[in-house]
């Protein structure tokens, strides 16, 4: 299991996630930042990024906040 820090880019026009570093990842994402839909739609960006399911990637911490870490296997 890896963890990663993502900064998370709310209610953009199009989706992307971009490499910083081994660990450190920025994603772009259409959804808006309320009722979880940003989480939800970051972690269906990295399970596709990734090549995982969406069940196996964790949200560890930052459910509120722009900075994200994630579990991935």
């Amino acid at each position: 299991m890896r963890r990663i820090q993502v900064q998370v880019k709310p209610n953009a026009k199009h989706e992307k996630i971009e490499k910083i570093s081994e660990t450190e990842f920025k994603v772009w994402v259409k959804a808006p930042p309320k009722e979880n839909k940003a989480n939800q739609a970051v972690i269906q960006a990295l399970a596709l990024y990734f090549k995982v399911p969406q069940s196996h990637i964790s949200l560890l911490r930052g459910t509120k906040g722009k900075v994200k870490l994630f579990e991935i296997p």
